[in-house]
């Protein structure tokens, strides 16, 4: 009977935002809470997930196998494949969160892109703001979490490790597969890397 009562709830629900306008690609699919809250000309496609309090602006589009819990999407976002975005987090109008990507306790402020494989939590990004693959905030030292600021027209290069507590400055650049662990002045280069070695007409040894 619990089964049946879910199921029903959900066809309830699926039925309201079709008759809203919310465009569903394979709706019996898509799992909504009862406090969902969605606006005008929002697309979601199939194996999407509504946790509870999630609240979605207009022109947004949610692509599938994404994960959404107790965060607010603003006006002309796009979300996903395989995106989860946790409590605590604003996505601000035209901002991108892409393939395997996870949000957790931020914000992401406008036009600003998280495209791939990255995890963002207890920050706040900017305007404009560019995070290259494989970027992490590491927010938690194991006792206690700590926040990360990343300001307007910040560059991020692929592959960065970003220890908190730590702010980069506007108009700064992150140099791809950095470790960075102290504050980043504005229009500043910053990185972290071990010189390269090349040895030439190297012979590998046979087994």
């Amino acid at each position: 009977m619990k089964q049946l009562k879910i199921l029903n709830s959900q066809k309830s629900l699926r039925n309201k935002f079709l008759k809203l306008g919310v465009k569903m690609v394979g709706p019996e699919t898509i799992f909504f809470s009862k406090d969902t809250k969605i606006g005008k000309n929002v697309i979601i496609e199939p194996y999407v997930v509504f946790g509870s309090k999630v609240k979605i602006g207009n022109n947004v589009k949610i692509k599938s196998f994404s994960h959404l819990e107790n965060c607010k999407v603003e006006d002309k976002v796009d979300i996903g494949p395989f995106a989860r975005i946790r409590p605590g987090t604003i996505l601000k109008e035209q901002s991108k969160v892409g393939n395997f990507v996870e949000i957790k306790k931020s914000i992401v402020g406008k036009k600003s892109k998280v495209s791939h494989l990255t995890y963002i939590g207890d920050s706040f990004i900017g305007k404009s703001v560019n995070v290259g693959a494989g970027t992490i905030t590491c927010n938690y030292d194991g006792i206690k979490k700590s926040r990360t600021k990343i300001e307007d027209n910040v560059f991020i290069g692929s592959n960065s490790s970003l220890v908190a507590p730590l702010t980069i400055g506007e108009n700064s650049i992150i140099g791809a597969g950095s470790v960075i662990t102290k504050n980043v002045r504005k229009k500043s280069l910053a990185l972290t890397r071990s010189s390269q070695i090349e040895v030439k007409n190297y012979k590998r040894k046979n087994k």
